[in-house]
């Protein structure tokens, strides 16, 4: 309270934002669970169930054969990694601090910080969620697992586009949400579960018919989801999605979001808390 605010370099005003990120992230991975490690094994827990569910629901509707020729658990990851990140992240922007909330009574804090923790608290959890439930697969199941992945940098590329993606439309919904915050929580939900259809996970972009097609290409996890497949296997060639199309759609939504943000932010008011 008595502190003097004492003018700052950039290079001292970066390190002083990324310190406060760091320790807002850290609080972000503590909230489902007081210890950090049980909150990240939580995680890697669920990760691992949505794997093995889906893997036993394709080879008891006999779905396997519709896969692509190669590593059949690859085909899985794919389409469930990107799932979740893309769900995870769009919940937690969506559902961080906004400006009405009492955290932005501390003086250093401001939503860009919430935000920007939020999305990265989610994608530290999905990658090292990823890299784990892999390293497990290799070591128990196959141990070539790593070498039959085409190319390992394009994969993680379109995870990091299902990321950015899902942050990009959670920035739309959080903007909205004070203003609207019952029809967001229901756009919100109904677009995740949706998302376990329309994000093509469970099929091959290039086996779908035109009219199909028309159903799903206008998703961005859609996108990702099959152009990260044709970085996993040498003989898939994806071309009826492109990568460029997600990114484009998200950073319109996201400059959406941005000015949502703003204009919210300069509307605040403490007795928004009381509407929801």
């Amino acid at each position: 309270m008595f502190q003097q605010s004492a003018p700052k370099t950039r290079l001292g005003s970066a390190i002083y934002i990324a310190e406060l990120v760091y320790h807002n992230s850290v609080r972000a991975v503590r909230k489902t669970h007081g210890n950090a490690v049980m909150s990240i094994l939580m995680n890697m827990l669920q990760t691992a169930i949505f794997v093995l569910a889906f893997y036993f629901m394709f080879m008891i509707l006999g779905l396997r054969g519709t896969a692509l020729r190669g590593d059949f658990m690859i085909y899985i990851m794919t389409g469930i990694f990107l799932y979740m990140t893309h769900s995870k992240t769009l919940g937690a922007v969506a559902g961080s601090e906004g400006p009405a909330s009492p955290m932005m009574q501390h003086a250093p804090m401001n939503t860009a910080i919430a935000i920007l923790s939020a999305m990265l608290s989610t994608l530290y959890i999905q990658m090292l969620s990823l890299f784990v439930i892999l390293f497990i697969y290799d070591v128990a199941f196959n141990p070539f697992v790593l070498e039959e992945i085409h190319d390992p940098i394009g994969c993680i590329a379109m995870i990091l586009l299902a990321w950015f993606s899902g942050a990009a439309i959670g920035m739309v919904l959080l903007a909205a949400k004070p203003w609207f915050p019952t029809p967001v929580s229901i756009i919100s939900t109904v677009y995740q579960r949706a998302n376990m259809i329309a994000s093509g996970k469970m099929f091959v972009a290039n086996t779908l018919p035109p009219a199909m097609l028309a159903m799903f290409d206008w998703n961005p996890l859609f996108h990702a989801i099959d152009q990260s497949r044709g970085y996993a296997f040498i003989d898939y060639n994806p071309r009826n999605s492109s990568w460029e199309y997600a990114l484009y759609f998200s950073l319109v939504f996201l400059m959406i979001g941005l000015m949502g943000e703003f204009y919210t932010r300069k509307h605040a008011s403490a007795s928004w808390s009381a509407r929801r």
